[in-house]
């Protein structure tokens, strides 16, 4: 199968190196020092490049700003018959802009990233396809998946947005708290220092791509339950409420298993 991927940063470069030994591949990037890093790939700066290269599956890696304005550029030079997809983290405007394309699509998510996950070892991440695209690029998805032993979820558009409120948003969230009221430890504790770990590592994520999982519309309500949790929490410290403090561990304990 002949691959456009659009996009030579890590989630494009990723996608290259596992697929470029089974298939024909190709780069596209407007900034050509970004792709002085993929290999055994064409790589194109070119549309007329892509034109000639008659793709028949487009992966949109771009950074999340960026996902619809990279459709936009090179739709004018694929052939008819190509199935375009994402794996944006973040699916805003995405069905519209699918449905009104008159491309096939397919759309998932691969729940892990460079900062975090180990990309040799995948088997305790997960994937979520959108159900809602073209039959055959679902089944392209899921067997590459399937091959990373990634965890496969399918979700229609709507589904895939409440899930990545409720995981992606809590955890975001928590660690800019950490992160906003924390000071320097000269001698720090390891709890401090994992989270610490997890601060920057998050921190270095790009900017848009944190503001959009944050603004997700169903993001506020899961907010509103942290700043719940947190009044009562204070409460059972001020009071020093052993017994409520038992119960509130037990109550957790149960949550986490």
């Amino acid at each position: 199968m002949r691959i456009l991927i659009l996009g030579a940063g890590k989630m494009g470069s990723f996608f290259t190196d596992i697929l470029s030994f089974q298939h024909e591949t190709a780069v596209f990037d407007v900034n050509p020092h970004q792709l002085r890093f993929v290999y055994n790939t064409y790589r194109f700066t070119t549309l007329e490049e892509i034109k000639e290269f008659e793709p028949e599956l487009v992966i949109n890696a771009a950074t999340v700003k960026y996902t619809l304005d990279a459709f936009r550029t090179v739709l004018p030079v694929l052939p008819k018959d190509c199935i375009i997809s994402d794996i944006a983290s973040v699916k805003n405007g995405l069905k519209k802009f699918y449905e009104e394309s008159g491309f096939r699509y397919v759309s998932s998510h691969p729940m892990f990233g460079p900062t975090f996950a180990s990309l040799s070892n995948l088997s305790s991440e997960n994937a979520i396809i959108i159900s809602e695209g073209d039959h055959l690029g679902k089944i392209f998805f899921k067997d590459l998946y399937q091959t990373l032993r990634l965890n496969i979820f399918e979700y229609t558009f709507d589904e895939h947005d409440e899930t990545v409120a409720y995981s992606l948003s809590i955890p975001f969230v928590s660690t800019f708290v950490f992160a906003a009221v924390m000071k320097h430890q000269e001698a720090p504790g390891t709890t401090f220092k994992k989270h610490m770990a997890i601060a920057k590592g998050l921190l270095n994520e790009d900017d848009y791509l944190l503001q959009e999982i944050l603004f997700n519309p169903r993001t506020p309500s899961q907010v509103a339950n942290i700043r719940t949790e947190l009044k009562n929490l204070l409460e059972i410290i001020e009071n020093k409420d052993a017994e409520g403090m038992k119960k509130y561990l037990t109550k957790i304990r149960e949550k986490i298993k």
